[in-house]
């Protein structure tokens, strides 16, 4: 059987008492990061005095994730296996779905526990009153997926929530400043953690605010506007035989991005 368990975003105390009886009665526990799980699995046996048995401990992250899927057997799971990700839920910006698949697929018994989640955490504490929301996760890192990214984060009609890394936050924040100037967002830093704060306002003044304080994980929940949609990208208008200036003027008719910025980033691009 396999059991997906989630673990504390940052303060070990929200730990559930299935998650732990789940965690010390495995027989092999697939870990995004071998070393923060058995970091996790002596802490809570110093904190809670539990006993500990022979464990077997596999790595299965993102990258390798594809590959133990293809070759694992069927009769794996015939142990106790549970998967966690490094913290909060499986399969939320986190391997763990395609394990999901496989046991469906296989007929195999599984298992989800409730418990920790950064993005429902931070959606709760925006205190945006649009209750509908998407999750975008994480953003590409840069270029016209990017930019496409952002466009529908910030115009799908749903309050949206997003992860950034702490060395992009500064970049995102411009962003959403040069789209929307008046668009009030929320970002919460180390949600659960020692050093937890939250900020909310518009981009340029949670800019200010932040300075140079953006070490941490962050979670960033745009309030909703009015959706804007269509059928053609951005990819359809630049496949066209026409100019540039032509397409930033098409493709801005389409996102309600600034004529100017648009022509500037395809060119740049």
């Amino acid at each position: 059987m396999l059991t997906l368990v989630p673990t504390p975003i940052g303060n070990i105390a929200d730990i559930s008492l299935r998650a732990m009886e789940a965690l010390f009665r495995a027989d092999i526990l697939l870990c995004e990061d071998t070393r923060v799980t058995k970091k996790l699995l002596n802490i809570l046996s110093e904190r809670y005095a539990h006993e500990r048995k022979e464990q077997q401990f596999i790595a299965l992250h993102s990258h390798n994730e594809r590959r133990f899927i293809d070759n694992v057997d069927v009769s794996f799971f015939d142990a106790d296996v549970i998967y966690v990700s490094d913290a909060g839920m499986p399969g939320i910006s986190d391997p763990g779905q395609l394990l999901v698949q496989y046991c469906l697929e296989h007929r195999i018994a599984y298992d989800v526990l409730p418990g920790a989640n950064a993005a429902l955490t931070a959606f709760v504490a925006s205190g945006f009153v649009e209750t509908q929301m998407l999750f975008f996760g994480f953003l590409p890192h840069k270029g016209n997926g990017r930019k496409t990214a952002l466009l529908q984060a910030l115009y799908n009609g749903f309050t949206t929530v997003l992860y950034e890394a702490p060395h992009r936050l500064h970049k995102l924040l411009q962003e959403i400043a040069l789209e929307d100037a008046d668009r009030n967002i929320f970002v919460a830093k180390e949600l659960s953690k020692r050093y937890q704060h939250f900020y909310k306002g518009v981009a340029t003044d949670i800019l200010d605010a932040l300075h140079l304080h953006v070490k941490g994980e962050w979670v960033v929940v745009i309030e909703s506007a009015p959706a804007r949609y269509s059928s053609i990208s951005e990819a359809d208008i630049l496949a066209l035989s026409i100019s540039k200036k032509a397409a930033s003027k098409l493709i801005s008719k389409i996102t309600g991005e600034n004529p100017k910025q648009c022509y500037a980033r395809l060119i740049e691009s």
